[in-house]
């Protein structure tokens, strides 16, 4: 019975991710920002150095190492494979998030940062990626709304904080100014200037 009942839990989560995943592939893909302008994240430069607990987890020292030498899918796969073990990690998630992100898979990506911030709504790094990725889609203000939430968590100046804050700075200096609409009037005179 306890199997059946199990096997029966299994198959529908099998079954809502196949639905997310198809309703994911389906979603119209947004303008993403220049190449140049795509925010990176300063603090995973350390990624191969850090050894803490990735020890323990085979799976997650390689996802670490292939992030660390930039091998993005290679990463995804084996820290997709750490978290069928530790399917609450909110670093794992966050790790698999800025996979996604350097990919420019924004979707998975968004999904990910998400997963992170419900098992840890105070996971620095998740909020710090999450505001990097809404300044690809030009969405300042909800950038700024995860560097409101780094400010409440980071009870001294945290690299997260200073890393959003840089990028926040450099979109406001780099963007062109908002196009404002003409008025009706003018476009009709000059319609008729050079006529």
């Amino acid at each position: 019975m306890i199997r059946t009942i199990a096997l029966a839990a299994m198959l529908g989560a099998l079954s809502a991710a196949a639905a997310v995943y198809a309703v994911a592939r389906l979603a119209p893909q947004t303008q993403l920002a220049a190449a140049e302008e795509w925010p990176i994240c300063t603090t995973m430069g350390s990624l191969a150095e850090r050894a803490d607990w990735a020890e323990l987890d085979p799976d997650f020292a390689a996802g670490k190492q292939a992030m660390a030498a930039g091998d993005w899918n290679g990463a995804i796969a084996a820290l997709k494979s750490a978290a069928l073990r530790d399917p609450r990690n909110a670093d794992i998630q966050n790790y698999i998030g800025y996979g996604y992100r350097r990919l420019r898979q924004l979707e998975p990506a968004f999904a990910h940062y998400r997963q992170a911030l419900t098992f840890n709504p105070r996971h620095r790094a998740a909020h710090e990626h999450m505001g990097e990725a809404y300044l690809t889609f030009g969405n300042l203000a909800a950038a700024e709304e995860h560097l409101a939430a780094l400010e409440r968590v980071c009870l001294i100046p945290c690299d997260e904080y200073g890393d959003l804050q840089r990028a926040i700075t450099k979109y406001r200096n780099t963007r062109p100014p908002p196009r404002s609409e003409p008025d009706r009037q003018s476009v009709v005179s000059r319609y008729f200037e050079f006529r």
